[in-house]
């Protein structure tokens, strides 16, 4: 059991944040259990073989496939950057006392004969570490990362609603079965436990992750922020093939694009995200969805600079029932 405990000052420093790293490091973790028949099971037999024949040795050494992951592979995330390079840059800081300390304790736990020598001298480990990471991302994660930042962003939104509706009780109700709030504690039901204790005032920050599932996970001890991922809502559908809705019913009704538009949108979406899918121009789409915006079948929402699009519960009934139209014709 991992326990937190939260002072009032704590609770009132709750932030969220999206983690590219995070993806990266527990990504490795899927990939080595060979979950073929989970949710991810999709992208592990499209993945695999690109990466097949590159080098994991060391990202296998320092992400084994149970138990204790380096904390200072996934830092907290900047305030003002969620990007890959942010957060590689956040690993290259790391000091190099913790560095070995923790790869120590990786290599008691899980030994390793490339342990040693990266625990012998951390810069060089740096190095090594935060090249492999960005080498492995740009083949495994970065294609499909549009797709899973829109799912990330889509359940970032739902839990500030629930932050900010029933505050830090209601945020935890259906967080994750394994995380439970109680009281000043945060407890999560897993088979180990973290080492050390969290240094107070640092807040707790909340980061959904795509390759956490079906876990939650933690790190607590000083000198790292309190973090706590877990997978987000929706992640049974990020990896599903998209209706073709060509010759449907649905698009005799509205339209072929304005069907494709309702297809596509199982995952929120900006105009240019949206655009680029679809292969038509930006202006030409935003007509579109301002008429089905009008006739509800899809609604939208802003985050930062963007405005993103998905499908209504009305969207979702009229793809629905062209399906089974066309499954029956």
């Amino acid at each position: 059991m991992i326990t937190i405990r939260l002072n009032a000052g704590d609770i009132g420093r709750i932030r969220f944040a999206l983690s590219p790293v995070w993806e990266a490091v527990t990504s490795v973790r899927a990939l080595s259990n060979n979950t073929a028949r989970s949710v991810h099971g999709p992208w592990l037999q499209k993945v695999r073989p690109t990466i097949e024949g590159d080098d994991l040795t060391l990202l296998r050494a320092l992400i084994p496939s149970y138990g204790y992951i380096p904390d200072f592979l996934t830092p907290a995330p900047p305030r003002r950057s969620t990007s890959l390079e942010s957060g590689l840059a956040a690993i290259a800081a790391t000091p190099h006392e913790l560095v070995a300390a923790e790869l120590a304790k990786l290599h008691k736990d899980t030994p390793d004969p490339m342990l040693p020598e990266l625990i012998a001298h951390p810069a060089k480990a740096l190095d090594l570490i935060t090249s492999a990471l960005e080498t492995y991302w740009r083949r495994a994660i970065e294609p499909d990362w549009r797709r899973m930042r829109s799912l990330l962003q889509e359940d970032l939104a739902y839990r500030l609603d629930e932050l900010a509706s029933g505050g830090i009780e209601r945020l935890f109700r259906n967080l994750h079965p394994s995380i439970k709030y109680t009281g000043d504690r945060i407890s999560i039901d897993r088979p180990f436990c973290c080492d050390g204790e969290p240094m107070t005032g640092q807040g707790l920050l909340l980061v959904p992750c795509v390759f956490t599932w079906p876990a939650g996970l933690a790190v607590t001890g000083a000198p790292h922020v309190p973090t706590i991922t877990y997978p987000p809502r929706g992640l049974g559908r990020l990896w599903e093939d998209r209706q073709d809705t060509t010759d449907s019913p649905l698009a005799d009704l509205v339209g072929r694009t304005r069907a494709a538009i309702v297809s596509h949108l199982d995952l929120p979406m900006s105009t240019t995200h949206l655009a680029n899918q679809l292969g038509v121009s930006a202006p030409t789409l935003s007509v579109h969805l301002s008429i089905l915006r009008n006739a509800g079948v899809v609604t939208s929402r802003r985050d930062g600079r963007a405005v993103l699009y998905h499908r209504t519960s009305l969207g979702n009934q009229l793809l629905a029932a062209s399906t089974a139209l066309a499954s029956t014709a």
